[in-house]
């Protein structure tokens, strides 16, 4: 089993990052646990969309582009639009946490902007051979110690002793638009965005080359629920530890990288000792790195079909082709890095909404996909997955609706 689940943990790579070590943290430190139902709520209701990708892809031995394909050439032209719209920022946003990291534990005194072009190249320098295998082989290591390191923190922030604290800090406000338009962000990226579900039904049949053999539907969902669920879980821990360790504190998480990965690096050694560090560092800046890895690969995977049926010609090959986006999408987030590295939080807040507003669509097309006539009626999602994917849709479109006229009115 665990030589066959590859997919699955490379959904966890993309999506344990941001969005957990930056906005459940930041959640928790800032509101305690006033947001644990949203986020539990959250995973649920956005749950058959990301499941729709490993079982599309297991159902019809195809990724959803090929799907998206069969709906009309006009949903490749919104996804690409979307894609377009959002690869720089995200890569960028993913990009400076991880730099902050990696300037706080190394310890090389360079500027921030410096530390992130350096991560973009070091990632597509890895990423030039088109390898999936090294990306299958190492993220079940990485997940497997990050999520060991968090619980053991998690709990040791619960049994040791800490007197009564003064501190007390403002409730979340539904009437503040600035504590709304956090929750936005935060739900944006909870547990990951939504073009994973692309990405990964591209993942899994990259997986059943490498494995000469079509995963199962059952096979592909259980995967899938490995990555799914574990990141699900490792939200609320990271929410539980901000609030357990910061919320009754006066500490403000910073918007510098590398400020915010000594806050974040603290939480574990104020609970579990100061020789933790190397290994808690290791296991933070390893599982950033991965994501940055991860999502950098996965945009740059899902251009290469999508560019491909748009101008229907496939004159480059696929490796030349990959490297090619690979290079676009470093150079643009290089640029956006540069503009936004002394802001973190503006920059993830700016990458997580773009994906909170662009969710509906996604949604409606994986549905739309999922349940049309090219996967056999036995495959299809059950009734009660349905109907969780109909509110889901409805929930979405309408948060969405109501944050843009938030915004602008």
């Amino acid at each position: 089993m665990f030589k066959t689940i590859g997919p699955g943990l490379l959904y966890a790579g993309a999506a344990i990052g941001v969005s957990h070590l930056v906005q459940s943290t930041r959640a928790g430190a800032s509101y305690g646990i006033a947001l644990l139902g949203i986020v539990i709520v959250t995973n649920i209701i956005k749950y058959p969309f990301f499941e729709y990708g490993p079982r599309y892809a297991a159902a019809t031995g195809n990724n959803l582009l090929d799907g998206y394909e069969k709906l009309g050439k006009w949903t490749l032209v919104l996804f690409a639009i979307i894609t377009v719209g959002t690869m720089f920022t995200v890569q960028a946003a993913i990009t400076v946490v991880t730099a902050g990291l990696a300037q706080e534990i190394i310890g090389v005194d360079l500027p921030a902007w410096q530390w992130s072009v350096s991560v973009l190249i070091l990632c597509a320098v890895i990423l030039f051979r088109d390898s999936y295998k090294l990306l299958d082989k190492v993220m079940r290591y990485i997940i497997i110690l990050l999520t060991i390191a968090t619980v053991t923190a998690l709990v040791g922030a619960f049994v040791s002793p800490q007197g009564e604290s003064s501190i007390t800090k403002p409730a979340f406000d539904w009437q503040n638009h600035t504590d709304l338009f956090f929750l936005i962000a935060l739900i944006g990226w909870m547990p990951a965005p939504f073009d994973i579900s692309v990405w990964h039904s591209i993942w899994s049949i990259e997986k059943n080359k490498k494995m000469s053999k079509t995963q199962r539907v059952k096979a592909a969902r259980t995967d899938f629920h490995v990555g799914y669920w574990g990141t699900t879980f490792l939200a609320i821990c990271f929410m539980l530890l901000g609030a357990k360790v910061l919320y009754t504190s006066d500490v403000t998480l910073s918007s510098s990288g590398s400020e915010f990965a000594a806050q974040l690096i603290s939480i574990y050694t104020e609970t579990l000792g100061d020789w933790s560090y190397p290994i808690i560092g290791t296991a933070a800046l390893t599982t950033m790195f991965s994501t940055s890895l991860t999502v950098m690969d996965g945009f740059t995977r899902v251009m290469v079909p999508l560019s491909n049926k748009l101008v229907n010609q496939k004159q480059l090959k696929h490796k030349a082709h990959y490297r090619f986006w690979l290079i676009i999408l470093v150079l643009g987030a290089a640029q956006i890095v540069i503009f936004f590295v002394t802001n973190m939080h503006s920059l993830v807040d700016l990458a997580t909404t773009i994906s909170f507003v662009t969710a509906p669509i996604i949604a409606i097309l994986n549905y739309s996909v999922i349940n049309s006539k090219d996967v056999k009626k036995h495959l299809r999602p059950k009734l009660i997955t349905r109907i969780i994917s109909i509110v889901g849709i409805l929930l979405l479109s309408g948060f969405a609706v109501y944050f843009l006229f938030l915004k602008f009115s």
